[in-house]
């Protein structure tokens, strides 16, 4: 198993049919309206000074260093870097395979990617062999419930070194300013060289003092974004993503000499801000299928495990689906790993197509329409074609939910009340009954539990707080959906 198959058909011909799968297929959900919505999200989730936000801390005057910029993770007033960096790195995979599909959000999502990698460039240069990783004080942020115009939480500055090692995030970070120079390869060569000479520097001092940063700011960043899956797949998905941006055989190398060590055979089949496995398969796939890399065979069939775990019915089959045939992983912020999922699975469809393969699960070929469909329904799902009828993209479709567990949304703005609300004070909105005063568009949600059923209550932070992980890698599934389905 493992070997790549010719397709009985043409490259042409599998392209058209799958184009005409879409369309025959395509339900009444307007993609192209959720793309416009998801997208314009990460201006809500970015750290900057606005007529919406007009006194946001500065960073810069914390420390000795600039770190103004960046995103928060979700609805708290802190700056985790490593889910700040897988955030940028699907948001810069996302637009490097279906840019081209986004039309007139073309450029929001291209600034929204520069918008991570300028913070991530900061991050990364403002102190020789330094990173650093994040801003603020999350339990104390947590016994808070406050605007970030009042933040008055401890704002300390973490970092990782040489003598406080953290590959895990290092090598994330190096990932997305590789990716993302290949965003601005075309419309900004002198920047894009400038993230490719960074991400390349950045690597090396992940992979040089090897360590996890949980280890070493435990306190911190444990429950909250532990690198539970350890730094093994950080460093191989890092050197993926250097190899297909630079193309220098010395990241090939790197990826044959250490694959196995760094876990290339794990079983793992998931992917998210944690664990990097599953896309790092479907990324190298792409390397030997289109780009005849013949070291990277054996990742073709590691990434065929993957899709066959997740069809119903194939050799290998092992994921959970809830009644209403949503994918189901975790009971907190389940929707994460479906995003995700969809997105590798449209993904490696393009690649098995553009390169006239499919996927085996044993003797049995996986058709890329059958890849497609899935990730579609996964989409369609979330958008509110379930059970509950309820889209959980807020501000998208008639039914949404209206109690989001997201400090910004649900205490009133700044002009709507001008004077500080104090950290205690801010609870009595996490606990009202109202709606939120201000919709965040665009927002995904954590999602329904593995019976459908969710909750619509803000203080149900597992279900109903939103992340930019959850959008960024939806962001490209409805780029590719909306291209190819008639309304």
């Amino acid at each position: 198993m493992g070997a790549v198959r010719a397709a009985p058909l043409s490259l042409l011909s599998v392209w058209i049919s799958l184009l005409l799968y879409c369309i025959t297929y395509a339900v009444a959900l307007d993609y192209k309206d959720a793309l416009s919505k998801s997208i314009p999200l990460f201006r809500g989730a970015a750290f900057w000074k606005s007529a919406f936000r007009p006194t946001c801390h500065m960073e810069s005057r914390l420390c000795d260093v600039d770190l103004v910029g960046g995103y928060y993770d979700a609805g708290d007033n802190v700056k985790f870097g490593l889910p700040m960096a897988f955030t940028t790195t699907l948001l810069a995979w996302s637009v490097i395979e279906f840019g081209s599909s986004m039309q007139d959000q073309l450029g929001n999502a291209k600034a929204a990617v520069r918008w991570g990698t300028d913070y991530l460039l900061k991050a990364a240069t403002a102190k020789p062999n330094t990173l650093y990783v994040q801003i603020g004080e999350p339990s104390a942020d947590h016994r808070c419930w406050e605007r970030p115009e009042d933040m008055d939480t401890p704002r300390n500055v973490y970092k990782v070194s040489p003598q406080s090692p953290g590959s895990d995030v290092a090598a994330e970070t190096a990932a997305a300013l590789a990716a993302s120079s290949i965003v601005f390869q075309d419309s900004d060569p002198s920047y894009s060289s400038k993230l490719l000479q960074i991400a390349k520097q950045v690597f090396e001092f992940a992979d040089k003092y090897k360590g996890s940063y949980s280890d070493n700011l435990n306190s911190v960043v444990c429950p909250f974004y532990c690198s539970y899956s350890g730094y093994h797949d950080e460093l191989l998905w890092g050197a993926s993503w250097l190899h297909r941006a630079s193309q220098d055989k010395m990241y090939m190398a790197y990826i044959y000499s250490n694959g196995q060590t760094l876990g290339a055979d794990d079983s793992s089949n998931s992917f998210s801000w944690d664990d990097k496995h599953a896309g790092t398969r479907i990324l190298l796939s792409k390397a030997f299928l289109l780009d005849k890399v013949q070291e990277l065979q054996t990742y073709k069939s590691h990434a065929d495990n993957f899709i066959c775990s997740l069809v119903p019915g194939t050799s290998n089959y092992q994921a959970q689906y809830t009644p209403g045939g949503l994918l189901y992983k975790e009971s907190e912020s389940n929707l994460q790993y479906v995003t995700s999922t969809a997105f590798l699975l449209i993904a490696y469809a393009k690649y098995l197509s553009s390169s006239g393969a499919a996927a085996y699960c044993g003797n049995s070929a996986i058709t890329t329409q059958k890849l497609i469909s899935l990730a579609k329904s996964q989409v369609d799902y979330i958008l509110g074609q379930n059970p509950s009828k309820l889209s959980f993209m807020v501000g998208f479709g008639n039914r949404y939910p209206q109690h989001v567990h997201h400090r910004g949304s649900s205490l009133p703005s700044v002009h709507a009340h001008p004077d500080s609300i104090p950290c205690n004070d801010g609870f009595q909105y996490l606990y009202s009954n109202m709606p939120n005063p201000n919709i965040l568009v665009g927002a995904v949600l954590g999602g329904p539990d593995n019976r459908d059923e969710f909750s619509d209550d803000r203080n149900n932070y597992q279900q109903s707080e939103p992340a930019t992980y959850i959008n960024a890698p939806l962001v490209g599934a409805l780029a590719f959906l909306a291209s190819t389905s008639v309304h």
